[in-house]
């Protein structure tokens, strides 16, 4: 038996088993130093990050970049700070 689960109420069981590898994708303006920023905030939340599994893709008109890292997710709070940290940067526009 199921129980329902209420909007009001947050849901305890996740869709994510820990630990996994989970990509995330993060566009900002295409500069100098962006793929750096990215790759240290990275590092904090997973120590074993591997820098070489990064995958860049540009805008189609240049001005923005696709930066897709992917972490060794341990927890759900780990993955919430690290999309704080990220969506905080100054030199990122969006994290998916």
């Amino acid at each position: 038996m199921s129980i329902p689960s209420h909007p009001d109420q947050p849901r305890s069981e996740s869709l994510i088993e820990y630990p996994s590898l989970f990509p995330i994708k993060v566009m900002g303006l295409k500069v100098d130093g962006l793929v750096h920023a990215v790759t240290m905030v990275a590092a904090q939340f997973d120590p074993d990050f591997d820098a070489s599994t990064i995958e860049l893709r540009e805008s189609k008109g240049g001005k923005y970049l696709g930066v897709t890292i992917t972490v060794t997710a341990t927890s759900r709070e780990q993955l919430d700070e690290l999309y704080r940290t990220l969506s905080t940067h100054p030199m990122v526009k969006v994290v998916l």
